[in-house]
């Protein structure tokens, strides 16, 4: 069976597919497979066989479906900003999902807080928003994708792609896996925690002791995500934010986001809904909804969470899946929570 796996492999590899682009004759392309040469000592040969057979449409072959489209909901939905943005995220099931997936690898999630001191809840809802727990990891050949970004005429930022190519070689030459047969997001994304290759070699690790990296599996990528914020500055223990009131019901006039910090004692009418512990100065996150402004603080932890993705509404929708998670984990796994799982930050 291994030899036949073993064949195919290299019958995929060196036969040019049907709709192949060609990118050996790219001089950008030439430089760059120079550049892996003498820096990294990629050997060219080989280099020069997975350019010259670059697929022309990086998505992965699926079976179609006919789409099944449903009767308008008489039910009027929300238009704000964040009321579209939390129904993608926090919608479909997430919840749910998250709690099962938090009963399953119970053990993992526990080992991860007492090495990293990041709350199950936290890696886990960073899983469920990336890659729905695993359920879409990506429908794109990453090499392939990553080639065209970096290399093709009309391409943006391709001093980026062109590095997040490189480290994607590098890793597959490490960790002894076949660059053409990774699967990814459009841009690159890999795995449960959709880790940017860049990322891989910094802050993936290897938690279930086999010797290999793999965040396609949930004991890496579980590992690599709590490795990703102990590394970014998470403060165990500490919160990530809370709801706060204030005046009217659209806020203006102090600067929100997560790159404004503030003394409490400078925020006059402003006070948080319930008890919040925390001293140091916070950040002022503005959701915006149809009919008023939602204000929370946000901590240190709050930002950490923005080092994933640079985003306000991101890092909430993070926070309050998290909270969801271990809300509705509580009530169904009580007697079997052991403390370090249910450590949690409001």
């Amino acid at each position: 069976m291994k030899q036949l796996k073993l064949f195919i492999y290299l019958l995929l590899f060196y036969l040019i597919p049907l709709h192949a682009q060609d990118y050996t004759e790219n001089n950008e392309t030439k430089v760059f497979m120079d550049m892996m040469d003498e820096k990294f000592n990629y050997k060219k040969e080989y280099l020069y066989k997975l350019f010259k057979q670059v697929r022309k449409n990086p998505q992965v072959p699926h079976k179609t479906t006919k789409k099944i489209v449903k009767p308008l909901s008489e039910e009027y939905r929300p238009q704000g900003s964040w009321d579209i943005f939390s129904r993608v995220h926090l919608e479909n099931n997430q919840t749910q999902l998250g709690v099962k997936f938090m009963a399953e690898h119970n053990k993992t999630l526990e080992k991860a807080y007492k090495k990293y001191g990041v709350p199950a809840e936290y890696i886990t809802a960073i899983i469920g928003i990336e890659s729905h727990y695993g359920k879409n990891r990506g429908i794109y050949y990453v090499f392939d994708s990553l080639t065209h970004l970096a290399f093709k005429k009309d391409g943006k930022r391709k001093k980026f792609y062109k590095y997040e190519l490189q480290e994607f070689l590098r890793m597959c030459y490490r960790e002894q896996v076949e660059p053409r047969a990774i699967k990814g997001s459009k841009y690159g994304a890999i795995g449960l925690a959709q880790f940017m290759p860049s990322n891989y070699k910094p802050l993936a690790v290897d938690f279930n002791n086999d010797g290999k990296i793999r965040i396609s599996q949930p004991e890496d990528a579980i590992g690599s995500v709590a490795n990703y914020f102990k590394e970014n500055g998470w403060k165990k223990d500490e919160p990530v934010g809370v709801r706060v009131s204030y005046e009217g019901n659209r806020f203006y006039g102090l600067k929100t986001g997560y790159k404004h910090r503030y003394e409490r004692k400078y925020l006059p009418n402003i006070y948080p809904k319930e008890s919040f512990s925390y001293n140091k100065k916070v950040m002022l996150i503005k959701l915006e909804k149809e009919k008023y402004d939602e204000l929370w603080y946000g901590t240190h932890n709050f930002y950490v969470i923005t080092r994933y993705n640079h985003s306000d509404y991101y890092a909430m929708a993070v926070h309050q899946l998290a909270k969801k998670i271990k809300t509705n984990y509580s009530k169904l796994y009580k007697s079997k929570i052991k403390n370090p799982l249910y450590a949690s930050s409001k």
